[in-house]
Order: C-alpha cells, then structure tokens, then sequence
C-alpha cells in the first residue's frame, strides 16, 4: 500500500508541473514518459507483461498449388492407313510448388483412343508422360480425336488434348461396290483389283463375304503390289441375300483389310400402300405395282394377307409387270392409331413378294416415310429395304 500511495503521489506532483509547463509555454510539444520508470514503483506480482495477440489475416498463409503443363495440346500423325493402331505421347511437367494429382482421362471414343500412364501424383518440379493408342478409322477422311485431363490444378482444372490424322488407304481396290445381277451368269460380277499405294508388297490373308454367297481363289504365300481376283457368285445363296459385304484380308502394314458393299437388283420393283387420314371401321382400297427388273414377263399365281384384312378386287397387266386394286379392312379398334398389313403375292415362277400396307387414322401421321422399312442384317449390321425392292447399309 505504501508504494501504491509513494506512486499515486509522483503523478499529482507530475500533473502539477506539466500544467505548469503548459501555461508558460503553449507550444511545447508534450513530453513522453517511458513506461518503465513507473514499473520501480511496482510490486513483481504487478511487473510481469501482459501476453501479446497477434492478430489473424485471412489469406496471409499462401496454400501451394500444382500447376500442369504440357509439352503440346495437339500431335497430328499425318497420313495413317485404314484401321491400323498409331501411337503417341504427351509430356508434361508439374511447373507448380504443391502436389500436382492426375484424377481422371477423359477420351472422347473409347474404341478410337486409350491412354496409359505411369502413376497419378507429381512433385513439384517432376514430369510425366501421357500415352496414347489411336485406332485409325475404317473410312478415309480427316479426323480428331480428343482426350481430356482432369487434375487438382485449380488454374486448369481440365485440359484437352487432341490426336489428329488423314486416314487413307494405303491399298487402293475397285470397283468400290460390286453391282450384281440375278438374270446373268455369275451374276455378272466385275473383278476385283487390289493395288497399293505406297509401293509395300503385300499378301492376301482372308476373304469373307455375307451368307458366304461370294468366294475367291487367292495363295496367301504369294506377295506382290497387285492383285486381280475374280469372286465366284453362289447364285442361290444370292437370291436369298441380295446385298450384303465382302472383306479381304491383307499384310499390308497399313492396310490389314479392305472392304466392300454388295448390292444386287431384285427380280421386281414395287410401292407399298399407305393411306392416310383414314376414318376407323373403314374399308379402302389401294393401288400397287409390280414390274420386272429384268423385263420379263411373270404370272402371279396368288394374292393374300398376313392378317386377311386385304383381298384383290382388280389385276390389270402393264407392260412387264402388273397393277392390283386391294381392299383393305382394318379390323375394329376404337384406341387404333395405326394398321399394318403386309400383301402377299405369288408368282407362277414361286417368288413371293411382300407388300407393306400402312392405314393412319384419322388425327395421326406416320413417323417415318413408308417408302421404306428397316430390318437387322446379322452380316451387315442394319439395313433400309425400298420399295422397289432395293436394300441398302445404313449404320443407325
């Protein structure tokens, strides 16, 4: 208490001689005390400090970052053959100073790309290496292919890469397409000339066709830079599978196949019947036309449904061919928005040709042309059949 009363009493002292200080001199600058003058004073319980709390700003710590670099974002191969396997690699380095972590690629087909690579996670400083397998389409044409990486750069949380290249065929053939016909013999097939296009000699390694309707004779021993084969028509077989694919096998580096549309007239050409609009419970009748392909004259033996909701009420003979009036008579069906029936009509010779029938009712539209219908190929994938009777590959 004493040293509290010797203290309390030097500051009044202090406060009096200051006031006095000022009076006579306004314009003094005040005077500073040092703290520790008034600590002599104090008992060491009072003398010991304070603890000092720095404060926190947010931010102040800087997190490290990865960041991702790549030697190139584009390799372009060039020309490259026909379904061949090309190979390529991207480098790139972790230019950043934090962990850099490759979590997932991305790659836009995944029977056209596949990348590999080595681990997941970089130091600062390391590289990596990015590779990729490009299978070259089976047609030619330029294309690009993209592969997207994504990593904990949060600078380019994702990057695309690209592999480019014009596919070509390094063994030329014609015809593209063989033509074929039912009326001549060997159905008319041309040869088929194989010739390649860099100067590699080459060998024929196999040769398959749809239904197995089409042969060759070759040696696979034999290698040159040009072939000319001659395929060998089944003609029954044919007739049961009009159009189709041939493939041939080659050694060729660049080029291990070629393949080729088969595509044979049918006997006859005809339209379907379509009818729309057509009011429920309502019988009509249709108009259909069958020639002959190959300008011969036929009979037709007979004409029924698949359904029995169609019956012949008219033949009329045109040129090659014939003109039928058919009644159609959807059965009831008040929620019916549509009625398919397929005519069936045979010929003297035994051919039998299908007819399909279409009847929109009233307040709905068809939802594809009914010029045409689609069915699968086991050989050839899916197919457009016309009404003429013509079938064409179509990939959907």
């Amino acid at each position: 208490m004493k040293a509290r009363r010797i203290v309390t009493t030097a500051l009044i002292a202090f406060c009096a001689l200051m006031l006095h200080s000022g009076c006579e001199e306004e314009t003094a600058a005040p005077q500073q005390l040092d703290p520790s003058w008034f600590r002599q004073f104090e008992t060491p319980a009072e003398q010991a400090p304070a603890p000092r709390i720095q404060p926190t700003v947010a931010g102040s710590i800087k997190q490290p970052e990865p960041r991702i670099t790549f030697d190139k974002l584009v390799h372009n191969f060039g020309e490259v053959g026909l379904n061949t396997e090309n190979h390529c690699e991207f480098g790139f380095t972790n230019t950043g100073n934090g962990v850099l972590e490759i979590e997932q690629i991305v790659v836009s087909c995944g029977s056209c790309t596949a990348s590999e690579l080595e681990k997941g996670r970089f130091a600062p400083g390391e590289s990596g290496t990015i590779k990729v397998k490009f299978y070259a389409d089976a047609q030619p044409g330029q294309t690009t292919k993209n592969l997207t990486i994504y990593s904990n750069d949060r600078t380019n949380p994702n990057i695309t890469l690209a592999v480019a290249a014009k596919v070509i065929s390094k063994v030329d053939f014609e015809p593209k397409e063989l033509h074929l016909l039912l009326k001549q013999a060997n159905a008319g097939s041309p040869k088929i000339t194989l010739t390649s296009t860099d100067g590699r000699p080459f060998s024929i390694s196999h040769f398959k066709s749809s239904d197995d309707c089409i042969t060759i004779d070759f040696d696979p021993a034999v290698k040159q830079v040009k072939f000319v084969v001659e395929p060998k028509i089944d003609m029954a077989r044919l007739a049961e599978n009009l159009n189709g694919r041939i493939e041939i096998g080659l050694t060729h580096p660049e080029c291990p196949a070629v393949t080729m549309g088969v595509r044979t007239i049918p006997k006859f050409r005809f339209n379907p019947i379509m009818a729309r609009g057509v009011n429920p419970n309502t019988s009509l009748t249709g108009k259909v036309r069958i020639i002959s392909n190959y300008d011969e004259n036929f009979a037709i033996a007979s004409v029924s449904s698949k359904k029995g909701t169609a019956r012949l009420t008219r033949t009329h003979t045109i040129g090659n061919g014939y003109e039928l009036d058919v009644e159609i008579t959807p059965p009831p069906g008040a929620n019916m928005r549509i009625f398919s029936e397929t005519l069936l009509v045979r010929t003297g010779a035994g051919d039998e040709i299908e007819i399909p029938c279409n009847v929109y009712f009233s307040g709905t539209a068809p939802r594809q042309s009914a010029a045409k219908k689609s069915e699968k190929c086991t050989h050839c994938g899916p197919r457009i059949i016309y009404p003429n009777g013509e079938i064409k590959a179509r990939d959907f």
